[in-house]
């Protein structure tokens, strides 16, 4: 276990000593240069119809629409007080909407809170805008909402077809309603469709798994997320509802991702690394054959050195050297509002060491290879002297054949791609302290 590497530092090394007006801070002095870059925005939309029992995120389950509607308020709220602060000379290249269940709100809910970001920010023609849906509960106008108001991907959680994994998770979805909405998606013109899977639940074998994977196969989509679930009920108390004697062992859930990636790379696929896979024709692949993928915290996207701006309960933003995120509980996020302050709770300022490392890291993560000369002229900096101790700890990776140390470069090879962020975490300066004061 370790950071999937969306930020480095990783979100557990932020701190509570900055906060709202450091962040203010930060946002009118990286919006007076002439040169700030695009904008990525992110919106966090927590709440949920059900509880699916694997759920690692922020999510709130409510079945209150007024309780919906005052969240949109204050969001609309964040958006107008933080977008002023912002050069209007800026585009937003790239647009999510995450949670929680985005497509909980309603149709005209979306159009509505689609239409404010719009008059507050302006959109480049290629932006790349991606919500998360979920088929149960979702209709045509749902997605003809989506459309409406700029998006043109769609991700979707599947997890797993088999009934009775499902029914241990708390997460019945059936494949026709799956179907049905990548059918709409697609009528719809949208130009990227991405379906989530999870291995590691309860009740999951090596032939029930394969049988979903044949049905998404078939679905074809043109983006896969495999995750492996993290049982963690320490920090996701709900996650003590799973039945821990029925999850697969570590080396059966292996035997499930080797067998899924088997199959989807023998259908066309390319394994981008970790647990993401992309026709050979998506943006993706094509952005990592060229090495100009990059990673943020909406995951693997082609939109490289954007500010990203997070708004909603626990958003996390990211400028050049600083990170930044909102309070996590929803009466905190309402009271900063409330006193026209940003709700940043946490942030980091990087160091010129963290950037050396965060771009050792995502060279790892999104191209499988890191040039070491390239590194050295970028910092000053004598590559294998700065990260003996780094180089040291591939040895073991090297001598299973996971990863190439060479004089100019170093590269995951083989089977490295499914331990990539393992052998990342050799690059992590704080990742064994981390590790200590995990409870």
């Amino acid at each position: 276990p370790g950071p999937r590497y969306t930020s480095y530092p990783a979100a557990p090394g932020f701190s509570p000593n900055f906060g709202p007006e450091d962040y203010r801070q930060e946002i009118i002095r990286t919006n007076a240069s002439d040169e700030a870059s695009d904008l990525s925005l992110y919106f966090h939309l927590p709440f949920c119809d059900t509880l699916c029992y694997f759920c690692g995120c922020t999510m709130l389950v409510t079945h209150s629409r007024p309780r919906i509607q005052q969240y949109n308020e204050y969001l609309k709220g964040e958006i107008s007080m933080i977008a002023q602060l912002i050069s209007p000379r800026r585009k937003a290249v790239q647009l999510h909407w995450g949670g929680g269940t985005p497509s909980y709100l309603s149709p005209e809910e979306i159009i509505d809170l689609g239409m404010h970001i719009k008059r507050h920010f302006q959109f480049e023609d290629d932006i790349e805008a991606g919500v998360e849906i979920d088929p149960r509960g979702l209709s045509r106008e749902h997605m003809e909402a989506f459309r409406s108001v700029g998006f043109n991907r769609v991700s979707m959680g599947v997890q797993d077809f088999d009934p009775r994994v499902q029914k241990a998770v708390n997460r019945v979805q059936s494949e026709r309603i799956t179907r049905d909405a990548v059918d709409w998606s697609r009528q719809l013109a949208f130009k990227s469709i991405n379906i989530d899977l999870i291995y590691g639940l309860p009740f999951q074998t090596v032939e029930s798994f394969e049988t979903t994977v044949d049905v998404i196969i078939d679905i074809s989509p043109d983006r896969l997320a495999v995750f492996n679930y993290a049982h963690v009920p320490w920090l996701k108390p709900h996650q003590k509802i799973v039945d821990e004697q029925a999850l697969p062992s570590p080396s059966l859930k292996l035997q499930i991702f080797k067998r899924t990636t088997e199959k989807l790379v023998d259908a066309g696929y390319c394994n981008i690394g970790m647990d993401h896979f992309a026709k050979e024709t998506d943006e993706l692949a094509v952005a990592q054959r060229n090495k100009t993928l990059h990673r943020n915290f909406q995951g693997y996207s082609t939109k490289a050195r954007c500010d990203l701006y997070g708004f909603g309960m626990s958003a996390i933003g990211h400028f050049r050297d600083t990170y930044h995120q909102n309070a996590k509980v929803l009466d905190q996020y309402y009271a900063a509002l409330d006193r026209n302050m940003p709700a940043t709770v946490l942030g980091y300022r990087m160091t010129l060491d963290d950037h050396i490392r965060k771009d050792v890291i995502m060279g790892i993560m999104c191209n499988m290879e890191v040039d070491k000369k390239q590194i050295e002229e970028r910092y000053g900096i004598e590559f294998d002297e700065y990260f003996e101790n780094s180089i040291r700890k591939l040895k073991p990776f090297e001598d299973d054949e996971l990863v190439g140390v060479y004089r100019d470069r170093i590269e995951v090879v083989g089977l490295g791609r499914v331990v990539v962020r393992n052998i990342a975490m050799c690059f992590d300066a704080y990742f064994d302290q981390m590790m200590k004061e995990k409870p």
